[in-house]
């Protein structure tokens, strides 16, 4: 194998006039402008760079185009690039003010040099984290932000990602503009020297001089020999890539399949494309995973190598049709608008496989127990830690023991314990937890809307300033002496828009949410689970409004999680066409749950036939009571009730219920009840949801206790006998 040394600059004319291409089986550009930043740093200061590797062949193999515009070739042999792919994009990008084809669009990646960067080595270890799916507060591009402390960072670094406000200070110039040989010296040093007589124009003029030196930065080539067959030279950039450990067993395996089956990484990238026109942007990898499975029955990619073209031919198909019904669930049955509010994209391949083995058909309850298992493993991580092994076992209970939805939660139950979340879940958690997504979809499940705009969550608005940010509920800027970790946490993050959240700024909860809720009401802070009372709104309250949030996200989710386990259950915005309905078999209406309207005072009668209601709708197949609404289908509303509390709002009303129902039927089930406050013809209602009960429900104690069922409209007890009968029939039968 030769070994030659070539320059920046030679490699970038040869990808330029299309002599150096890609071979099929490399992965797409994928780096982050951060990378760029870093690489072109290392090359300044003059660092070792690696090595590229490349083979010059004048055999017909598959090849492709760089992310960067080229030339048709004109070259009778192929130089195909097996290793450093995205350091020369990135340098033809840079060097030629080029835009990148990354992500199925195209962009500009654009570097700032700083003439007034520090001597000496770099002050700063910079890190590059991966892609966040919410803007964190707008400034996910912590280098694009303002802000004294991030301006002060900035001073100390010698190159940046570019932005509009950072190349506003003439100590900050595009690097690009340095490569472009239309640009004068003169005209990136006058807006900061203003003459040459400047004392520091020199200085400045040197570290000009230094990044262009970058062109001139010799990189070691080897080349292989030119007779190795395609196939040998696949092996060898699996093997360079593994020991290097640069690429994922995805990439890997990638390669190899493609270097056996001619053309197919057109397919993958073709159908990566149909589904990013969905909003989902899968990586390649995912796709060769997928197909993996489908071929040989298990994730791990040790038996590529085995595979034969007729069999990736027909998993493949198998493949873009489980995959094309798992993007239809997530988006109409999940809610899930893309693959950002996924804790990890695995959570496809299960639904993609069940999907082909049942031929696409689904009961209705067998769709519920592939959602409730889906959302379940969403929220607590299931494909984190040892993923492969966790997806190993899954598709065993698919393919082996023809498991599905109900079968897959029970695994995950067995691996977490539990399948329901405490406010302790929420502590110190922030938004790279499971929970983060899952309380997403929770909140705009329960109604969640923008506090400005009033519309409904959702990741795929039109206009920046409606796209959802996370917004810090106590701002950053005013929590400074706080407790990072807690100032951080998803108790603490709400769900808005990036124009609300650019109002609201840096300004305390007790000014701004005031604001809120005179202009929105209450609700609009309850949907996400949000303190209504003024004094948890103070800094000195901060602990205490993180307690308070932390449980009622958990309960937020569990409702969520446990409303789709069951059938019967309504939405609140349903709730005006269930009173439409009138009274039946799951519906019933109270006018009050402790206000007598004919004494005018309290009565805990009224609280025991809450409890009856409820434990028949338990008994039965679950169903809504509605309090507030009287007998002749009216809203009338819970104002009386609250009047009653200590706590006169809705959430002492809750609160209220919350007990009764822990004393009546348990700690166990009462959670599983989800209570809302809708408003319908200007009343607000409290309608409260149950599911149908895994177990018998009895309300009181020893010889006293009591059978509750559903008979029609009304609840009516049962005595030993037709109780025993029941049971049998409900739960035995």
């Amino acid at each position: 194998m030769q070994k030659t040394d070539v320059s920046v600059g030679d490699l970038v004319r040869m990808i330029e006039l299309g002599e150096l291409r890609l071979p099929e089986l490399q992965r797409r550009y994928v780096w982050p402008a951060t990378r760029v930043r870093d690489l072109l740093d290392s090359l300044y200061r003059g660092y070792p760079s690696g090595s590229i590797l490349v083979w010059e062949t004048t055999e017909e193999v598959p090849a492709r185009g760089f992310a960067v515009e080229q030339r048709a070739s004109g070259y009778l042999t192929q130089k195909l690039l097996l290793d450093g792919q995205q350091g020369l994009t990135s340098l033809a990008a840079i060097l030629q003010g080029k835009a990148l084809t990354f992500k199925n669009r195209v962009r500009s990646v654009d570097i700032a040099f700083n003439l007034d960067h520090p001597a000496g080595p770099p002050t700063e270890v910079t890190e590059v984290e991966d892609d966040s799916l919410f803007d964190e507060d707008g400034d996910a591009d912590e280098e694009a932000a303002g802000g004294p402390s991030v301006q002060q960072r900035l001073r100390t670094r010698t190159f940046a990602v570019a932005s509009r406000a950072l190349l506003a200070d003439p100590r900050w110039v595009k690097v690009s503009d340095i490569f472009n040989p239309e640009v004068r010296e003169w005209d990136l040093l006058k807006p900061l020297v203003g003459s040459p007589d400047h004392l520091d124009y020199e200085r400045y003029s040197q570290r000009l001089r230094r990044v262009k030196r970058i062109s001139d930065y010799q990189y070691v080539m080897h080349l292989l020999d030119r007779d190795l067959p395609y196939e040998e030279v696949a092996e060898i950039f699996v093997r360079v890539n593994s020991l290097g450990m640069k690429l994922r067993g995805s990439d890997l395996a990638m390669a190899q399949v493609t270097a056996r089956w001619r053309g197919s990484l057109e397919k993958f990238e073709d159908f990566a494309d149909e589904c990013e026109k969905l909003w989902f942007s899968f990586d390649l990898g995912l796709l060769v995973r997928t197909l993996v499975v489908f071929a040989t029955g298990q994730s791990r990619f040790r038996t590529v190598s085995g595979l034969s073209v007729p069999q990736l031919e027909q998993s493949w198909q198998k493949t873009k049709d489980g995959l094309r019904f798992a993007i239809n669930f997530l988006h109409t049955n999940a809610s899930v608008e893309d693959e950002s509010l996924l804790s990890s994209p695995l959570l496809v391949i299960p639904i993609a496989v069940l999907a082909v083995e049942r031929k696409f058909d689904f009961s209705d309850k067998e769709s519920r127990e592939l959602l409730h298992w889906l959302l379940v493993a969403n929220a607590t991580g299931h494909y984190s830690g040892s993923s492969e092994t966790v997806l190993d076992m899954d598709l065993s209970t698919i393919f082996r023991r023809g498991g599905a939805g109900s079968e897959l939660l029970d695994l995950v139950r067995q691996q977490e314990g539990r399948t329901r979340f405490s406010a302790a879940d929420f502590a110190r958690r922030g938004p790279r937890n499971p929970l983060f997504q899952t309380t997403y979809l929770a909140v705009k499940h329960a109604g969640a809307r923008d506090w400005r705009s009033g519309l409904g969550l959702s990741l795929s608005h039109s206009g920046k300033s409606h796209y959802i940010q996370v917004h810090h509920i106590f701002p950053k800027a005013v929590t400074k002496d706080l407790d990072p970790a807690e100032v951080n946490e998803i108790a603490n993050l709400a769900f808005i828009s990036g124009a609300q959240n650019r109002y609201i700024s840096d300004k305390l909860p007790e000014v701004y949410l005031a604001e809120i809720v005179n202009r929105r009401g209450p609700e609009i802070l309850t949907a996400q689970g949000i303190p209504t009372d003024p004094e948890l709104w103070k800094l000195e309250s901060f602990p205490r409004f993180l307690e308070y949030r932390r449980a009622q996200l958990a309960r937020i989710v569990n409702e969520f999680l446990d409303g789709v386990a069951s059938e019967g259950r309504r939405a609140s915005s349903d709730i005006a066409g269930l009173i439409a309905g009138g009274e039946g078999p799951d519906v019933e209406f109270k006018e009050t749950a402790r206000f007598n309207v004919r004494t005018g005072s309290q009565d805990r009668v009224l609280e025991g036939v809450v409890v009856k209601t409820i434990a028949g709708f338990l008994n039965a197949n679950g169903g809504t009571l509605v309090i507030g609404v009287d007998d002749d289908g009216t809203p009338v509303g819970v104002e009386r009730d609250l009047a009653t509390l200590s706590r006169p709002d809705r959430d002492g009303y809750e609160q209220f219920l919350r007990n009764l129902l822990n004393v009546a039927i348990g700690g166990d089930l009462s959670p599983r009840v989800t209570i809302e406050f809708p408003t319908v013809d200007g009343v607000m209602l409290c309608a409260v949801s149950t599911p149908g009960s895994a177990r018998p429900v009895w309300l009181g104690q020893g010889s006293d206790k009591a059978f509750y069922v559903r008979s029609g409209n009304t609840t009516v007890p049962l005595d030993g006998e037709e109780a025993h009968k029941y049971i049998q029939e409900h739960w035995n039968g």
